[in-house]
C-alpha cells in the first residue's frame, strides 16, 4: 500500500495508470495519522505532515518520500534506527525558487529605489548593488548567476561547502542578503536564526533581507524590530504566522517561491522513481511538457502580496490563532501553480 498526501500533484494519477495493482489511499494532510499508515509500505507527504515516532511506530512503512527540497519535518534520526529509508527532493523546485528571486530583483522597483538611484531592470542594469547569497546550494547558484547578468556584486556565504566570504561580511556588504539554507538546529553550522539581531544589527540600514528558505532560518520579531526592509515566502511557525509581520513585509507569500508546475513535476518524479527502486516496480516517467494555469506575468508577486494581505484583513482572525492557520493554508492550497 502506498499513502500519499492527495495535494502533490500528477502522483496519484500516474500511480493508478501505471501501477494499477497498487493500493493507493491518497489523503489530505490531516487525514495521515498512525492508523492511516500502519499498512502502508510506502508514505509519500509534504512538509506539512510531521512523520515521526508517533506517526510510524508499529507501522510497515519502510519508506518515506518527501515532495520537498526541506526535511525538517522527518525524524531522520527516528527512520534510521527503525531501518525505515528516506528521501527527500533536492533542487526539485530550484528554478522556480530562483524565478522568486529574480522577480523581486527584476520587476519590483521600489525595493531597490527606496535607498538607492539604480534600478536592476535587466542584464547589467543592476551594477553598484551588491547581493549576499548565504547557502550556495541547487537555488543559491542560480541566484548567483542570475544576479552576475543583472551586474550585481555577488558575495558567497556557505561554510560547509568552504565558499565564500564571513557572514559577518554579508551583513556589512551587501544591499540585499537572501538566505538559501536548510534550517538545522544542530551540528557545526546551524541555521536556526542565522538572520537574528545580531547579524541585523550588522547590516546596513537600508539592506533588503529575502527568505525564501526556511521561516526558522529568520528570526522575525528581530527582523520587524530592526527596521530593515524585507520579503518573506517563509515563516516561523507556518501555518500561524505573524500578522504584523505579514503587515510590514515589503512583499510577501505563502511559502509558494517553489510552486511551479515544472517543480511539482520534478519532485513527484523523483519521488516515483524511489517507490520503484524501493518495490521492484516499473519505473514511470512524466511527461516534460504541462501548461501553467497561474500568474506569472511581471509584477505577480506584487499581486499576490496584496491579494494576501487582502485575505487576513477581511477575515475574523481569532485570539487562538486558529483561523490565521486556516487562512493561510487555504490561500496556498488555492494558488496556481506559475
Amino acid at each position: 500500500m502506498i499513502v500519499i498526501d492527495k495535494y502533490i500533484p500528477f502522483l496519484a494519477e500516474a500511480v493508478q495508470q501505471h501501477w494499477p495493482d497498487v493500493c493507493l489511499r491518497a489523503l489530505e494532510p490531516s487525514a495521515i495519522n498512525a492508523e492511516a499508515v500502519r499498512d502502508a509500505d510506502v508514505l509519500v507527504v509534504r512538509t506539512r505532515t510531521q512523520v515521526n515516532e508517533a506517526l510510524l511506530r508499529g507501522s510497515k512503512v519502510r519508506l518515506v518520500c518527501t515532495a520537498t527540497i526541506g526535511f525538517d519535518h522527518i525524524d531522520t534520526a527516528y527512520c534510521a534506527a527503525q531501518g525505515i529509508a528516506w528521501m527527500s527532493c533536492p533542487g526539485c523546485n530550484a528554478q522556480a525558487v530562483c524565478d522568486y528571486i529574480e522577480e523581486v530583483l527584476t520587476t519590483h522597483h521600489s525595493l531597490l529605489t527606496t535607498h538607492y538611484s539604480l534600478l536592476p531592470l535587466g542584464n547589467g542594469s543592476g551594477v553598484g548593488l551588491c547581493i549576499g547569497i548565504v547557502g550556495v546550494g541547487h537555488v543559491g547558484s542560480l541566484v548567483a548567476q542570475v544576479a552576475e547578468r543583472l551586474g550585481m556584486t555577488v558575495l558567497l556565504n556557505d561554510p560547509p561547502k568552504g565558499i565564500g566570504v564571513s557572514l559577518e561580511t554579508i551583513a556589512r556588504e551587501c544591499d540585499v542578503i537572501t538566505f538559501h539554507t536548510p534550517l538545522t538546529h544542530t551540528g557545526d553550522y546551524p541555521t536556526y536564526h542565522l538572520c537574528g539581531a545580531s547579524f541585523l544589527a550588522q547590516c546596513k540600514p537600508n539592506a533588503l533581507i529575502i527568505n525564501a528558505a526556511r521561516g526558522g532560518v529568520v528570526d522575525e520579531k528581530a527582523l520587524l524590530a530592526s527596521g530593515r526592509e524585507y520579503v518573506l515566502d517563509t515563516w516561523e511557525n507556518e501555518p500561524h504566522i505573524d500578522l504584523d509581520v505579514l503587515r510590514h513585509a515589503r512583499l510577501a507569500s505563502m511559502h509558494i517561491a517553489g510552486y511551479s508546475v515544472m517543480g511539482k513535476r520534478n519532485a513527484t518524479q523523483m519521488c516515483l522513481d524511489a517507490i520503484a527502486h524501493a518495490l521492484g516496480y516499473a519505473p514511470i516517467v512524466l511527461p516534460t511538457s504541462f501548461s501553467a494555469p497561474g500568474d506569472s506575468a511581471a509584477g505577480w508577486l506584487s499581486r499576490l502580496t496584496e491579494q494576501m494581505r487582502a485575505q487576513f484583513d477581511h477575515q475574523q482572525v481569532n485570539d487562538d490563532g486558529k483561523s490565521i492557520a486556516v487562512i493561510f493554508e487555504s490561500l496556498r492550497k488555492n494558488y496556481l501553480l506559475r
